[in-house]
């Protein structure tokens, strides 16, 4: 399925956090916060023009954004003006 955001919204899949910590604990999926990173998949066009492109690793706040899911797959759509920082 294909999926264009329009104005200034941001199509993002969020990154997968890890399973372990640095000393070797397991953490239960229950346990787990939803990382606030993510890989932008798709941009309106007003998006380009704030500087956020298709493939930028992006930070984004805990409670921004709408939920969707598309083939199986979670997804965040949110506002150029939500994200709060392209990592380089």
């Amino acid at each position: 399925m294909s999926f264009q955001p329009l104005g200034n919204r941001v199509l993002i899949l969020r990154e997968e956090q890890t399973n372990t910590t640095a000393s070797g604990i397991i953490i239960p999926d229950s346990a787990k916060e939803k990382p606030l990173e993510g890989k932008v998949i798709a941009v309106g066009k007003d998006a380009i023009e704030a500087g956020i492109a298709e493939g930028d690793i992006v930070v984004f706040p805990k409670y921004g954004g709408t939920e969707i899911t598309m083939d199986g797959v979670e997804y965040l759509i949110m506002s150029s003006k939500d994200i709060l920082g392209v990592m380089k």
